[in-house]
């Protein structure tokens, strides 16, 4: 196995649609799921590609209710291909006609390239291989491109190809989807010209235009150029190509589909349709795109490698290479003058309707230390949506800004009211967007982008105008209780999301819910330091222009200190009543149903509730110790007026450990982290567990309706941090290594404060490097001795 290649042997038609997910090429801005080209959506393949960003709105009916449905749209298809010998069946391997004698369907996770190789026997006898190739472009991202290589292998004759761009595409790839209107394009114009043909579309209801251009090019086997007559059809939303070229027995036919597209969200452009046709026509050909296309992902690659020796085979390193890859493609630098946020479950399928939520808390710190302009650029994704998140929070009765569970287009709150539970069919009412700890993620990430970049330009005209209305929002949340002296924040949910209620309560939401209350604390705290940490003027102005006052900044310091934590039987209570709740049947579950990561359908669908019970579906108090680290929580304990020590902390993990189904992938991530320290190896294997979520599909169905961008990119960050105890504070680059006992070693590239290091861990030591031209001066700590480092030193610490 290399490390470089995620590699299929044979064709399987029911894992067709997860590996089509898994094989999405894209670079940042716009995905093509690894279809095949003859394929058509159905049960067993869902061809899809996607523009970040692009969204639409569709109303349906639930219940009896209007409901209003934003979901990232589909996109017109442009890789249908297939051929056949002249009488013959068209080709697609699912038609039963062709006996497939050789498969292998290979990415190149280096390149971000796709290869499928398949030798194929038709019913007259004729043996034929096809090798395809195709890619999204890394380097120009308004390009994709096709190749296709038939061989005749043991005959001769005429060979048809079709190939179109089909608009007529619906979003149908996720089933409990299926009975809400899909259809969310018009088309608006078909057309060709000699060997480029065109679409243009527009969505029904945000009207954002889409175009589609292709250049169809066909060689012979000394790669010369052929001109076959190209005849064209079209109808609304389809244009089609067909044509035909003689075979040798023997000798390949190549057909090169280039691809360019537009929409009209795109900067410096005239308009989609002449973009498109336009850079189509200026295209060079699909070997020299390839190079260039190889040359940018190479570089990409020098930031983003993650070299770990695990000293038990490579399909570690496989995997995480492939969750950078898929990283990467969803966002990138090309992403950086897009306006985009991270989508939950990238670009890769519709699962979340591409919502952006929370997910960023996990993908952000690892972005921070290799592109962190990539981070600026996501952050302000947040920041053009203030004034909408300032609204939602005056909707709720409340000061500051409270930003949306999920948010699509225009950072309005589009999470869905109701859920269908797939096991029993039931539409019931969902409460998730009570989970307002999706302001301490976005508030979590603003401060720990500037803890890395020490960027004074963001902080000034981004960063603390949207940490101060978070930190009001908390501030008008939370509720003076005359009887504790502390202060309340009641009626939420957290990170559990198994949990939206007490039993048999007649309204939704939790009170005193610990991860909420103790990170707003730290909300407040880090408003207050974003502030002092500003020029004297920009102070001023910002102080004029959010109409802050000295009595509201001494409020905040007050919350901070008073805010309720609840605890029960020595260990942190989820929230307050948690105490009251019964303890769960594992067991019996476990031997009922088997799988059983997602409870909450299994009770629900019995019945019952998990609101009863002391169950979690992922990690919530536990999220307290994945982002802070036991000093930094002791002392924020501390100014809470509780006691937080190592048993507490110890006892805590180990309580919410035996009591967690991991219904989520960010999960295993979590857990993984908070016993790193203490039990390297158990932590490992949740790691190793962890890698496994996507590419083993282990929710059962769930990948192939998009990939899980959070648990991707929170694994590679593990490593990056949990094990390597990297963590920038008050000025100083801190590594405390602990790797676990399989890891011999593990090398990254990171960039702080403008400096790029080289970092090498072994068990025995650690050795930083720098580039002699690099600028800047910055401190760093292994364990508890501080370095002065320069550019281009060799700093090596025995551990």
């Amino acid at each position: 196995m290399s490390v470089w290649a995620l590699t299929y042997e044979e064709y399987d038609p029911e894992q067709e649609r997860l590996r089509e997910a898994l094989c999405t090429v894209g670079n940042g801005y716009l995905a093509t799921r690894g279809a095949a080209p003859e394929s058509t959506a159905g049960p067993q393949h869902y061809p899809g590609t996607y523009l970040g960003g692009y969204f639409n709105r569709l109303t349906s009916e639930i219940n009896g209710r209007e409901v209003a449905n934003e979901s990232m749209v589909n996109m017109p298809n442009w890789l249908p291909l297939t051929f056949r010998p002249s009488g013959g069946a068209w080709f697609d391997l699912d038609s039963g006609v062709y006996e497939i004698l050789e498969y292998v369907q290979e990415f190149d996770l280096k390149r971000g390239v796709l290869t499928r190789r398949v030798r194929v026997r038709d019913t007259d006898g004729r043996t034929t291989a096809v090798t395809q190739r195709r890619f999204a472009h890394m380097g120009h991202r308004h390009l994709a491109g096709l190749e296709t290589t038939v061989l005749a292998e043991d005959w001769s004759g005429t060979l048809e190809f079709r190939t179109a761009i089909d608009g007529t595409v619906a979003n149908t790839g996720v089933d409990r989807y299926l009975d809400l209107p899909s259809v969310h394009l018009e088309p608006r114009e078909e057309g060709f010209e000699g060997e480029i043909s065109w679409l243009a579309v527009e969505t029904n209801q945000s009207h954002l235009r889409v175009a589609e251009a292709v250049r169809i090019r066909v060689f012979d086997a000394n790669d010369e150029l052929i001109e076959p007559g190209l005849e064209y059809t079209t109808s609304p939303g389809h244009v089609e190509c067909a044509f035909a070229v003689e075979a040798a027995e023997g000798e390949a036919i190549t057909v090169e589909k280039i691809a360019a597209v537009f929409g009209s969200r795109d900067k410096a452009i005239s308009e989609p349709l002449h973009e498109a046709r336009t850079h189509v026509s200026r295209a060079r050909s699909f070997d020299d795109l390839l190079v260039y296309h190889g040359l940018v992902w190479g570089q990409m690659w020098g930031r983003f490698e993650t070299e770990v020796d695990p000293g038990d085979g490579d399909r570690v390193g496989m995997v995480l290479n492939l969750h950078v890859l898929h990283m990467l493609q969803t966002i990138s630098h090309n992403s950086i003058d897009m306006d985009v946020g991270v989508p939950a479950r990238g670009l890769h399928g519709e699962a979340y309707r591409g919502h952006i939520f929370w997910d960023e808390i996990f993908v952000f710190p690892l972005i921070n230390f290799r592109l962190p302009s990539l981070t600026r650029a996501l952050l302000a994704y947040r920041y053009r949506r203030l004034n909408e998140a300032r609204f939602l929070a005056y909707q709720e009765g409340h000061a500051g800004a409270l930003y949306p569970w999920q948010s699509g287009s225009n950072g309005a709150e589009e999470t869905q009211t109701y859920h269908l539970n797939p096991m029993s069919g039931e539409w019931k009412p969902d409460n998730s967007h009570l989970q307002r700890h999706v302001n301490i993620a976005v508030a979590y990430n603003v401060w720990s982008y500037y803890l890395v970049t020490s960027d004074e330009e963001f902080l000034a005209y981004q960063g603390t105008e949207m940490l101060v209305e978070i930190a009001r929002f908390w501030a008008s949340l939370a509720t003076y209780n005359k009887v504790t002296d502390r202060y309340d924040i009641l009626g939420v949910m957290g990170p559990d999301e198994y949990h939206d209620g007490y039993p048999d309560a007649d309204e939704p939401g939790l009170n005193n819910n610990a991860y909420t209350n103790v990170m707003a604390a730290w909300t407040l705290c880090r408003a207050q330091d974003a502030l002092d940490a500003l020029r004297p003027y920009r102070q001023e102005e910002l102080w004029q222009r959010l109409g802050l006052s000295r009595e509201e900044i001494e409020a905040w310091d007050e919350i901070s200190r008073k805010l309720t934590v609840p605890f029960h039987d020595g260990v942190i209570s989820q929230f307050e009543g948690y105490e009251d709740l019964e303890e769960f049947d594992w067991d019996g579950y476990r031997e009922k149903y088997g799988d059983i990561q997602r409870l909450d359908r299994i009770l629900h669908a019995e019945g019952d509730t998990p609101n009863r019970y002391k169950v979690s579906k992922q990690a919530d108090v536990l999220m307290l110790f994945y982002l802070l680290s036991d000093e930094r929580l002791a002392e924020l304990f501390e100014r809470l007026g509780y006691g937080c020590d190592q048993h507490v902390i110890h006892s805590t993990i180990d309580y919410y450990l035996a009591r967690t189904s991991h219904g989520s992938t960010l999960s295993g991530i979590v857990h993984s982290w908070v016993i790193a320290r203490r039990d390297r190896g158990h932590s490992w294997d949740l790691f190793v567990e962890a890698l496994e979520s996507d590419i083993s599909d282990v929710q059962g169905g769930t990948t192939a309706e998009g990939i899980h961008l959070g648990a991707m990119a929170g694994t590679v960050d593990l490593l990056q941090r949990a094990y390597t105890g990297l963590n920038p504070r008050e000025g100083v680059l801190w590594f405390d290594p602990a790797l676990p006992d399989p890891v011999r070693g593990l090398s990254i590239t990171i960039r702080y404060h403008g400096m790029w290091l080289g970092v090498r861990f072994t068990k025995s030591k650690l050795v930083v490097t720098s580039d002699a031209t690099d600028s800047g001066v910055c401190q760093i700590g292994v364990r508890d001795t501080l370095y002065d480092y320069e550019p281009g030193q060799t700093l090596e610490v025995s551990l």
